[in-house]
């Protein structure tokens, strides 16, 4: 078996999962633009994805890993690492902006304008949440800048310059979680990791219409077999995303229904219009058969002219008018009559509407593969987005120095964070150790399981808490917290070294050495003369030094008879109480009630992590976020109390 190279680090690995088919990309950037050093394409078998949303995880992943394996062969690497793009019936474009006052005129650096965009962001998602009757999880899969101020004045990029009131506004785009969750998950059955995720139009735009040619007024459809996605730009920006569920499927199924043939036969059938010459083909009762290519032509038509109509209406609904001029990309921009339909449809030039392909060549080349071919639009975009940088996504965060993967929805805690990359609430709070309860002579006996060691969460090298909101570009360490140990002993540990008489566990005569369990009752026989101390009530697990042994209740005494009462004697006056001394320990409040906590053996104070057990929380069915505070300031599990103080540990 021949050894693969690893792949570099600049080398770019990209997957176009289409409806009807797979297309791979392998490339790295050179001089401003992207080598396109091998591309591989292969067929679904059977329908694995539905209108551009994968519905056989299995399937797909199966089809992605062929077209992988064909390029490690042949290229001698091997691939690892996948950027991937998304569309989706559930598309939704929205806008926002976000205003950033500074204490004083200063240069903006580039951390601010993140920050800012990510403020942008969020209210691009609030916007969006408002519109939807139920709140749901939405990613962001893209966003653009349309436009940034400083002290109202319009520029291009804020960095370096000068100023005390920031503003952007952006558009960003949005899919359902369900849908990018499908996308990761095909990926992980194929051993891929993905390391990034853009939107189909906005990739298919970034091979087409290069940066230099926004300034005008263009539009971008990419017609898929499922979906259509569209992209409009004007004055040197994106200014929206949109997507039409009708694609080249619908074209493909009323040639099925029109000549009786099965779906890879119509697929062929719609493939060979551009030729002009009849058509043979089988149908589905056996029978070859010959029609006029015009026959063929006119079963089409109507699907046809409902694709046009709908490319119309979706440019429009974003654009306002008819754009300056159009490209169209995908497999199904092939289709005989489209380009001249689309036109028409929109009231423009026939020459204003071309087949994308021509400006490949401004971000990529290659040797000896020619790219000039619409279907590359997807897979070429996701390649050079990935690999010239062009990915327009600030809301990176690191969690132990890889980045995060996020499916934001809103403002994201630490916690929403550890939960989107697989911790559980076992790896935040620790579980402190099982007690052990028995029963010796009659008097139960609580021994504590050890503590937790409590999560270390650091947000830019500062402790925080798990409500703590994370902002674009921050740096999280997290270190998960170690349950304490189950509390443990044995007979001989519990009744003391220098026991020496018999001792039964459950009514059975057990060695001494017998680990107990609990729930077990332990009666003690045959013990010395020597008096001895019980253990004490409640014990913990952390110093399991051998308790002092243990001697039967001695017998209650005996009331003396009442004496007879003396005649005309006066009563004694009554003796005052002692003043009773404060227990000693730590005195607090939990969550509103009184707690006292006995000293602890080492001499340690107590942590946040110690009270979770006292809390009356459920850690295993919580509702929502835990929210911990020392006296009204929301604090960590390292917390350290001490008496007098009041804390919270509640459920938001």
């Amino acid at each position: 078996m021949a050894e693969y190279k690893a792949q570099e680090q600049d080398m770019i690995f990209a997957l176009d999962i289409g409806t009807r088919s797979i297309v791979g990309v392998v490339g790295r950037p050179v001089g401003g633009r992207l080598k396109v050093l091998d591309v591989e394409m292969a067929e679904h078998g059977s329908r694995a994805m539905l209108d551009g949303q994968i519905d056989n995880i299995q399937q797909v992943a199966a089809l992605a890993r062929t077209v992988t394996d064909r390029l490690e062969g042949r290229l001698g690497v091997r691939l690892e690492r996948v950027s991937v793009a998304a569309a989706g019936r559930a598309l939704r474009t929205q806008s926002g902006s976000f205003v950033m006052d500074l204490p004083q005129k200063q240069s903006i650096s580039a951390e601010q304008i993140s920050r800012l965009e990510a403020g942008a962001l969020s209210a691009a998602e609030e916007a969006l949440q408002m519109e939807e009757e139920t709140r749901r999880q939405f990613f962001m899969v893209g966003y653009t800048v349309a436009q940034y101020r400083l002290d109202n004045y319009p520029l291009a990029t804020l960095l370096n310059h000068n100023g005390q009131r920031a503003e952007a506004e952006v558009v960003a785009t949005f899919l359902p979680g369900e849908v990018v969750e499908s996308l990761y998950a095909a990926m992980r059955a194929a051993g891929l990791q993905v390391a990034s995720l853009t939107l189909e139009p906005i990739a298919a735009m970034n091979a087409a219409i290069p940066a230099e040619l926004r300034l005008l007024n263009l539009a971008l459809v990419d017609i898929g077999a499922g979906t259509t996605d569209i992209a409009v730009c004007r004055d040197g920006s994106v200014v929206g995303y949109t997507m039409a569920t009708i694609a080249g499927d619908e074209i493909t199924e009323a040639l099925m229904r029109a000549f009786l043939v099965d779906f890879q036969t119509a697929e062929e059938m719609k493939r060979a219009l551009h030729t002009g010459e009849d058509l043979t083909y089988t149908d589905i009762l056996g029978m070859e058969n010959t029609t006029p290519c015009q026959e063929v032509r006119a079963a089409i038509e109507e699907p046809l002219g409902r694709l046009a109509e709908a490319i119309a209406q979706r440019v429009t609904e974003v654009n306002t008018v008819a754009p300056s001029a159009l490209f169209l990309a995908g497999g199904g921009s092939k289709l005989d009559g489209l380009r001249e339909r689309v036109a028409k449809c929109l009231g423009m030039d026939e020459r204003r509407v071309a087949t994308a392909g021509n400006n490949y060549a401004k971000s990529a080349f290659a040797d000896g593969l020619n790219l000039e071919n619409p279907e590359y639009a997807t897979p070429l975009g996701i390649a050079v987005s990935a690999g010239l940088g062009l990915l327009n996504d600030s809301y990176v965060v690191t969690l132990n120095g890889e980045k995060a993967k996020l499916f934001r929805s809103g403002s994201l805690t630490l916690r929403d964070i550890l939960l989107m990359n697989g911790y559980t609430y076992a790896d935040m709070l620790g579980r402190t150790g099982k007690n052990l309860t028995v029963t010796v002579d009659g008097r139960r006996t609580h021994l504590r399981g050890e503590p937790a060691v409590p999560a270390i969460l650091m947000i830019n090298g500062e402790e925080a808490a798990l409500t703590t909101i994370v902002n674009a570009g921050d740096h999280i360490a997290f270190t998960p917290a170690r349950s304490g140990a189950d509390a443990a002993r044995t007979l001989s540990q519990l009744l003391g070294e220098d026991f020496s008489g018999r001792a039964l566990v459950n009514n059975r005569d057990v060695p001494l050495d017998t680990p107990l369990c609990s729930g077990d009752v332990v009666l003690t026989l045959d013990r010395g003369a020597s008096p001895a101390a019980r253990p004490r009530e409640t014990e913990t697990a952390s110093q399991p030094s051998a308790a002092p042994p243990l001697t039967p209740p001695a017998a209650a005494p005996q009331t003396p008879p009442p004496a007879p009462p003396a005649a005309e004697t006066a009563a004694p006056a009554p003796i005052p109480p002692k003043p009773t001394e404060p227990a000693r320990g730590v005195h607090l409040i939990l969550n509103g009630a009184p707690l006292i906590l006995p000293e602890k053996d080492s001499g340690q104070p107590y942590y946040l992590m110690d009270l979770l057990e006292r809390s009356g929380l459920d850690f295993d069915h919580l509702e929502g976020p835990v929210r911990m505070t020392v006296n009204g300031r929301e604090s960590g599990f390292s917390q350290s109390v001490r008496s007098g103080d009041v804390v919270t540990i509640r459920c938001d």
